[in-house]
């Protein structure tokens, strides 16, 4: 099983503003409800098939509930499992239970969610030579979160800002172009304001602009919204001297006739925005 690296300082700081959250001054009904002695143990059950992605954030979550919570781990992170089976197990003060289920929940179903979506392109595209890309289309202030479930599911992260690469997209090239600059001379600025090191990625309608974007210099050529044949052309233009990525609504249906086009890489903003949560439980197994 692959190690999957999360810092321990976002972990932190996404479970702790989710339980002030949910929990603000106090869980009323818990508190009111349920004695302080009570104990309980519970089971994190799948109701349908899936990759197990967030074990660490269900440690943090009842770490910060309640210490006296212990959680136990029954299958690694990535695990695939079926419907009835406990991916990990909760026991201790019935209250920290309860009172951190929610959140515990919305984050392991929410990764898990992103992780099985992304394995099913990742097997839509075996033995085709083409990886799956993740791409900024991610929820605000949980990107590391969800970009790392596409690594759980075994697709590959894009770029994870506007910081880390150059990415000339259309808007982009439509403002230098009123100012008279056309796309070569993009691409030329960008490389050497940022230099040999950072990636300089460009986006293309067109086989002509991908064929100029190569001859320009770019590392790398997204082919926006081309059908299967025109990105066979576009690859062919390009002819080895960059790496190529479709993109544009793809969708399971579609992937595999846009991998056989040649492209290295087909981006799918679907894998963190359109992704479901996973149907996951945690169901009650002894109180006490």
């Amino acid at each position: 099983m692959h190690n999957f690296d999360l810092p321990t300082d976002l972990i932190r700081d996404v479970v702790t503003q989710a339980l002030r959250e949910d929990i603000g001054t106090g869980d009323l009904t818990t508190l009111a409800a349920v004695p302080a002695d009570a104990q309980a143990a519970a089971r994190f059950v799948f109701r349908e098939p899936g990759i197990v992605c967030g074990l660490p954030l269900l440690n943090a979550v009842f770490a910060a509930v309640d210490p006296a919570l212990t959680v136990t781990h029954h299958v690694a992170e990535g695990a695939q499992l079926e419907p009835g089976q406990a991916a990990a197990s909760l026991a201790g003060p019935a209250r920290g239970l309860l009172t951190g289920e929610r959140v515990a929940l919305n984050l392991f179903q929410r990764l898990s969610g992103i992780a099985t979506l992304t394995a099913r392109y990742v097997a839509a595209l075996h033995g085709s030579g083409a990886r799956i890309l993740d791409t900024r289309k991610t929820t605000p202030g949980l990107r590391a979160l969800e970009k790392y479930a596409v690594r759980v599911g075994g697709g590959i992260n894009h770029r994870f800002g506007l910081y880390d690469g150059v990415m000339l997209k259309d808007n982009h090239l439509a403002i230098l172009a009123a100012q008279g600059v056309d796309l070569a001379a993009a691409v030329a600025r960008a490389r050497a304001a940022v230099g040999p090191m950072v990636r300089v990625e460009v986006e293309v309608e067109t086989v002509a602009q991908a064929a100029a974007a190569a001859a320009a210099g770019a590392d790398m050529i997204l082919l926006d919204n081309m059908p299967p044949e025109q990105l066979r052309a576009a690859v062919a233009a390009v002819a080895g001297r960059a790496r190529t990525e479709a993109s544009g609504g793809i969708t399971l249906q579609s992937i595999r006739a846009v991998a056989e086009s040649g492209v290295d890489f087909i981006s799918v903003g679907a894998l963190t925005h359109s992704a479901r949560a996973l149907d996951i439980g945690l169901d009650i197994t002894e109180t006490g």
